[in-house]
């Protein structure tokens, strides 16, 4: 009977990821996400944060929740308690009043505002600076903004804080 030599051939070592291995994770992590990820977000999920902008508390933001769906949206509620900070960014930010009574100043006009009122911040060359008041302070006033930020990147929306909340870092 003739001796058979078998010859045992290891896996290749993982290594460093190429970036073809690193793309090919990122479309098993998306789909991952679509087909298991929060498809229901409630305020209970998430915390607010004392921010320059304000109380803020995110629903849907790529950079702090990867568990959902919807990566491309930034979606956040804003607790407005006297007024928020002020910044400067490309318009196309829609805004939802949920509660309360304020206005806003846009590019340096104001725009009186209540529960239920849309706001559709203009896109604009050089962006847009805005701020958010709060007219009975004291009182609730919270609204939720909705940001596609494909088109904020696409716009190549630069994005500078101009005046600090007077909630920042109490």
């Amino acid at each position: 009977m003739a001796e058979i030599e078998r010859t045992r051939t290891r896996e290749r070592d993982a290594g460093e990821m190429t970036p073809y291995d690193v793309f090919i994770r990122s479309r098993a992590e998306f789909h991952e996400r679509q087909n298991a990820g929060q498809v229901v977000v409630g305020l209970e999920d998430r915390e607010y944060f004392n921010t320059k902008q304000g109380k803020l508390a995110y629903y849907l933001n790529a950079e702090k929740y990867k568990n959902t769906p919807l990566q491309d949206w930034r979606v956040f509620t804003h607790s407005l308690i006297t007024h928020s900070g002020k910044h400067r960014h490309q318009g196309g930010l829609v805004i939802y009043v949920i509660e309360g009574v304020g206005w806003s100043v846009v590019d340096g006009e104001r725009v009186d505002w209540e529960a239920g009122d849309l706001l559709l911040l203009p896109i604009k060359k050089g962006g847009v600076e805005h701020q958010h008041f709060n007219a009975k302070p004291g009182s609730e006033c919270h609204w939720i903004a909705f940001s596609y930020m494909p088109f904020f990147d696409y716009n190549a929306s630069e994005f500078t804080q101009t005046e600090v909340s007077p909630l920042y870092n109490k």
